[in-house]
């Protein structure tokens, strides 16, 4: 945002012009919403996509038994 000094004694009408309207655009952005969408929510990437179930968690503890199970058997193929 810009800083506005109080110099009317030495303006010209030109000068006063254009730091009206500097005023003015700096109201106008100010006005202006500041939120930006991230991006995301809009995005038509995620057409036809839906939010996570609350089943969620038991494919998370499926994922990790298996990984668990690879690990395990692996660990005992080596002991042979």
């Amino acid at each position: 945002m810009a800083l506005f000094v109080n110099q009317n004694s030495n303006r010209t009408k030109l000068q006063e012009q254009l730091a009206a309207e500097l005023q003015a655009k700096a109201k106008k952005r100010a006005e202006v919403d500041t939120t930006r969408p991230d991006g995301v929510e809009d995005s038509p990437y995620l057409n036809g996509t839906k939010k996570t179930t609350s089943l969620a968690w038991v494919w998370l503890l499926l994922a990790v038994i298996v990984v668990g199970l690879i690990i395990f058997l692996t660990i005992k193929a080596q002991m042979r």
